[in-house]
């Protein structure tokens, strides 16, 4: 996590390799606290605009946010802060990532979806924004 431009405008990182296994026999309970945890954190850290980075690279399929999971984000995330979001950035994306956001694309807000942007790689990611202060795990970089 980190902030650029003038005001407080945050970037917020999530590395999707580091979610729990699908495996785990208390998975659902680990991802719906997991959710508050972020939540929460975002009511905290977003005065103004901010960025959501998505770091798909190096996550097994088995590591991926189910579609019902992120769905519940979507509806649960306040309006403030669905606003103030400027753009989600979805780094490696997947084909199975892909598919979802073309399959939900009817269902979910023509504003929310001119957010969504694909970035190949993490030198397309410096174009886009100051990496000085995002960290990417060395396991995304390989």
């Amino acid at each position: 996590t980190g902030y650029y431009g003038d005001g407080l405008n945050a970037i917020i990182v999530f590395a999707a390799c580091f979610l729990p296994d699908s495996s785990r026999s208390d998975y659902n309970y680990v991802m719906e606290n997991l959710f508050l945890y972020v939540i929460s954190t975002l009511e905290l850290m977003v005065a103004e605009d901010y960025m959501i980075v998505y770091l798909n690279g190096a996550t097994p399929r088995r590591r991926m946010p189910g579609l019902g999971w992120m769905k519940k984000c979507y509806q649960m995330i306040d309006r403030r802060l669905r606003k103030n979001l400027k753009s989600f950035i979805i780094v490696h994306p997947s084909w199975f990532i892909r598919t979802i956001l073309a399959v939900t694309r009817p269902f979910i807000s023509s504003k929310f979806s001119s957010k969504i942007q694909y970035v190949n790689t993490l030198a397309e990611l410096r174009e886009m924004i100051p990496m000085e202060y995002v960290h990417i795990p060395d396991s995304i970089v390989k």
